[in-house]
């Protein structure tokens, strides 16, 4: 006597008179192809997505099997180029993220190099062309102003204030690399 259950049936049921019987087939197939273990995404739905773009097509292309595999393929693929790309915005009230320390030792060794970095900055600010130190003093204050109030005080317009700060963030950066040496196999700088 055989007692096994007929397996659960993993595909969703063709659209009556959208799909041949077959086209259904090779898209449960491709979708199944690519919902491996491990990589968080069901074959149910990245065909429920295909079915979708079926549907908004309004019936199969001429081509079905090439478009079929791209559509699982972009639908599969999705996600993780989306997690790659997007990043979640820091919760606004939770103030600014943590500093990590510059090294092993105490609070008070962290706040000699902190102050001692950032006197040489400024001493490197302070050797910039023309604007630039007033550029970026404006740009490292506390009180974080906008490109708008930055060119009110600058007087210069305020669609200039990006091109000058690449400019004078460029010479600065050249300036800090000259006296520490920039570090080997990190690119060009800019």
């Amino acid at each position: 006597m055989d007692t096994a259950a007929p397996p659960p049936a993993t595909t969703a049921p063709a659209l009556p008179g959208l799909l041949p019987a077959g086209h259904a087939r090779l898209l449960a197939a491709e979708a199944a192809a690519f919902a491996l273990p491990g990589t968080g995404i069901e074959a149910a739905d990245l065909e429920q997505a295909v079915w979708l773009r079926l549907l908004e097509l309004g019936g199969p292309p001429p081509e079905f099997a090439d478009w079929t595999r791209a559509a699982v393929r972009a639908e599969a693929l999705g996600p993780d180029v989306r997690r790659r790309c997007e990043r979640p915005y820091a919760d606004q009230d939770a103030g600014p993220p943590p500093r990590a320390p510059h090294r092993a030792g105490g609070a008070v060794e962290d706040q000699v190099i902190d102050a001692d970095t950032l006197r040489s900055v400024r001493a490197a600010v302070r050797t910039l062309p023309g604007r630039c130190p007033q550029l970026v003093r404006a740009l490292m204050a506390d009180s974080d102003p906008t490109y708008s109030q930055i060119a009110q005080e600058l007087g210069i317009s305020q669609g200039s204030v990006g091109p000058l700060r690449s400019r004078c963030l460029g010479c600065l950066r050249s300036i800090l690399n000259s006296r520490v040496g920039s570090p080997v196999g990190r690119g060009n700088a800019r």
